[in-house]
């Protein structure tokens, strides 16, 4: 959508929706975060003056009318961004499927003045809304024949517009990246394995997990990757012939290993190349026949729709019910009915009947055992996917790997960050598959210099994933004082590249040591950083490894905060989030948990913002919702100290509400790390591992490796919809080095959306939206950094 750039920029000021009545529906099966587009949907309807109605039950609720179908106010969304569900109910419509069904839900919409549908659901639901768009003027006229309506509302509702959402744990809709509640299935599921693999280490035990997904693996895919999983049975990828005999030698290799426990995992839908169902009763029976290992079955069924929904969803659902108002009220005739959806990190639109036929496409090309075509229509992240987690799991024999003679050393810098474990797996993994000795560093550049290394094998990192902080050890320390020491380790070690990862001073690292090249030949090797650190920070990448998971505990945080100041009433929370001088954290948790107002230092406020915030809560506090939730980052101004605007507060309050304040602290770097930042780590670490061994190939000359290019040199980043790598010396000039963040971050742009979700006038550029896309089918080569 280059061609929006040359225009005007679109602000959303400028479109109205005065006039125009929006409904809103949940259809299909229940998932997280439905409630959270629900709100976005109708707060942003009311935001642009247009009316805006519930349909309760879903499609059912279209067809019987009468109170279910009712017109909402902001207060009515208050409080379900944190509810699993949908608050409006969905069920299964037969009447809908008929004509009279659809005949009675057009009366219904058409008497309310209704003519724009927001849908949430899964395909079936957005191809029936599809349908009724099409029918809908030949409904009214049946109306109007049987003296229902009268010929002026014909003429004035002659179109229905229709906007999608995704909604569906199985991730099974192509032309998205990620439906509505999928990360939070994935941090159901992750949270069970999790568990189980404790009790399954204690008594040396397999567990077979089922996991949801009946005609779509990915839940079963993604939480393969992100448990480290034995073997994993999707429907797209049926194992070859003779699976039972080289599943049964992997368990028992694994045993012999000292690998005290198996898990492997069964999507409901897996069959084999007969298209025959594998269930997994079979694998167990299977297992304890041929190997006699003690097997657990566990199934764990609605467990996955279940629960609150994560931060990921939470922001996707929000992102996704603004967007998909703003594709309602520039709907015309002429524009097909679409799907708001996210590639990468951005949002898009997209025909809706494209990705409905799509979608059946890999049912039909999975029926037909076009097993390889189901997979590359699935689309590049599951393929992905499904490519990273061939290449981890299974360990060649060390006759069957090359041998490069190269030596890679992969360390950690700055603070710790959940997910980093993931990296250094899945780099220690890759690095073998290609032939190279790794060498783990422990302690950082610090322990570098004092010869802290060691070769590092597969069986070590076994079980890394799941696990929080940073196994290897890091610190803060940079290379520039001790630059003698480590070129000796790089020269005493042969040391052929180097792979950092780390945060802000990995970053300022790299850049010591390509400085460092002119006096010392040890620098001249490939180096690559790939960004980990909670406060999302580093340039070049949109996402860092570590941010996803401390987002999650500060939303978990901030909904006990908010549970507990509804029960007091009239209470208001000032929270203080990490992240240095960056307000990623700050504003990504206040979208998430749904708060006010975020201070942060990117955005510079004043005593008459604050003056402002403080009347904005006076009047909230005259409604039903009697609390108030505001975060501010640590660094965000020196003198309105957390302290300071907890006393503001206070003093300006009096009589209407009472402050709390809390410091989160450190607690947003631990706990174990997210679906998203396990597999994000594992992607983005494998690819770098394959880039190493790309530029090792290309600097190898006469017997060594030689390597003093800005190229040689990167960071790998995920930029909008692609992972990038880009020279460390071509981002000095978008960084502001002084604060340690990006000159320029995306996140910003989501800056006015939580301060609509929070009923403030704003300012809002949507140039970037409104582009109709068509659904590709990608290129081989388009590798993504879709997650």
């Amino acid at each position: 959508s280059c061609s929006a750039m040359d225009h005007q920029p679109k602000f959303f000021e400028n479109l109205s929706g005065a006039g125009k009545a929006i409904a809103v529906l949940t259809s299909g099966g229940d998932a997280q975060g439905m409630n959270a587009a629900v709100r976005a949907v109708v707060r942003m309807g009311i935001y642009v003056n247009a009316k805006v109605y519930f349909i309760y039950e879903g499609y059912q609720g279209m067809v019987d009318g009468g109170d279910n179908i009712v017109e909402v106010s902001w207060e009515s969304v208050s409080s379900i961004l944190q509810v699993g569900g949908t608050v409006i109910g969905s069920a299964r419509c037969k009447p809908f499927r008929t004509r009279e069904g659809r005949l009675q839900a057009a009366f219904n919409l058409v008497q309310r003045g209704i003519t724009n549908l927001c849908v949430i659901g899964g395909d079936g639901s957005l191809t029936g809304a599809n349908l009724f768009r099409e029918e809908w003027s030949g409904l009214l006229e049946e109306l109007a024949q049987k003296g229902k309506i009268d010929a002026e509302a014909v003429k004035k509702y002659a179109y229905l517009n229709i906007v999608g959402m995704v909604g569906s744990i199985d991730n099974d809709f192509c032309g998205t990246d990620m439906t509505i509640g999928t990360d939070s299935a994935l941090h159901r599921i992750i949270e069970v394995v999790d568990a189980i693999m404790t009790t399954a280490q204690s008594h040396q035990r397999t567990f077979v997990l089922e996991v949801m997904g009946r005609h779509c693996g990915y839940l079963a895919l993604v939480s393969a990757l992100a448990c480290g999983a034995d073997w994993v049975f999707i429907p797209e990828y049926p194992p070859e012939e003779g699976w039972e005999d080289s599943m049964c030698v992997k368990l028992s290799e694994n045993r012999a290993r000292k690998k005290r426990l198996n898990i492997i995992i069964v999507a409901e839908g897996a069959i084999d190349c007969h298209n025959k169902p594998i269930t997994s009763e079979k694998v167990k029976d299977l297992v304890v026949q041929r190997l006699g290992f003690d097997t657990r079955v566990t199934i764990l069924g609605h467990v996955q729709r279940g629960g609150t929904p994560s931060a990921f969803d939470r922001i996707l659902a929000s992102r996704m019910g603004v967007e998909a108002v703003l594709a309602l009220l520039e709907a015309t005739p002429d524009t097909p009915a679409c799907v708001v959806s996210l590639s990468g990190n951005q949002a898009v639109r997209l025909p809706l009947m494209e990705c409905v036929q799509m979608t059946q496409e890999v049912q039909k090309a999975m029926d037909e055992g076009r097993f390889l075509e189901a997979v590359r229509l699935r689309g590049r992240s599951f393929e992905n996917n499904l490519n990273t987690y061939k290449l981890l799991s299974h360990k060649k024999p060390d006759a069957e790997l090359p041998k490069t003679n190269f030596n890679v050393a992969v360390l950690n810098v700055g603070a710790p960050a959940a997910g980093m474990n993931a990296a250094v797996r899945a780099a220690v993994r890759v690095g073998m598959t290609e032939g190279h000795k790794i060498f783990a560093v422990i302690d950082g550049f610090e322990g570098f210099a004092r010869g802290k290394i060691k070769e590092i094998s597969w069986g070590d990192v076994g079980g890394w994933t799941g696990q929080g902080g940073s196994i290897l050890g890091t610190k803060r320390t940079l290379p520039a004082k001790y630059l003698e020491k480590i070129a000796d380790q790089m020269r005493t070690n042969n040391i052929n590249a180097l792979m950092v990862i780390g945060g802000f001073e990995a970053y300022l690292g790299l850049l010591e040591l390509s400085a460092a090249r002119e006096k010392y030949d040890e620098f001249c090797v490939p180096m690559v950083m790939v960004p980990a650190t909670v406060s999302n920070n580093v340039p070049g990448s949109d996402f860092s490894i570590g941010a996803d998971t401390a987002l999650n505990t500060i939303t978990d945080t901030c909904d006990r905060i908010k549970q507990s100041a509804s029960g007091t009433k009239r209470r208001v929370f000032i929270i203080e989030t990490m992240g240095g001088y960056c307000g990623y954290l700050a504003n990504m948790g206040a979208l998430a948990a749904g708060a006010d107002a975020a201070y942060i230092f990117e955005e510079q406020f004043d005593i008459r913002e604050l003056q402002a915030n403080v009347e904005h809560l006076t009047e909230k506090m005259k409604t039903s919702i009697q609390r108030g939730l505001v975060l501010r980052n640590e660094n965000c101004n020196e003198n309105y100290t957390t302290d300071f605007i907890y006393q503001l507060y206070s003093e300006e309050g009096k009589g209407v509400f009472d402050c709390r304040k809390n410091v989160l602290g450190h607690m947003q770097q631990g706990g174990a790390p997210s679906p998203f930042d396990r597999n994000f780590g594992t992607k983005i670490s494998a690819k770098a591992m394959q880039w190493i061994s790309k530029k090792l190939k290309e600097t190898y000359r006469k017997g060594k490796v030689f390597a003093n290019t800005d190229d040689s040199v990167c960071l790998l980043g995920m930029r909008r919809r692609n992972l990038v790598f880009q020279p460390v010396a071509e981002l000095k000039s978008e960084t502001d080095f002084i604060h340690r963040i990006p000159k320029e971050q995306w996140w910003l742009k989501l800056r006015p959306l939580m301060k609509i979700l929070a009923k403030y006038k704003t300012s809002y550029d949507v140039s970037d939206s409104g582009q109709l896309e068509h659904v590709a089918m990608l290129p081989k080569e388009a590798e993504t950094g879709a997650i």
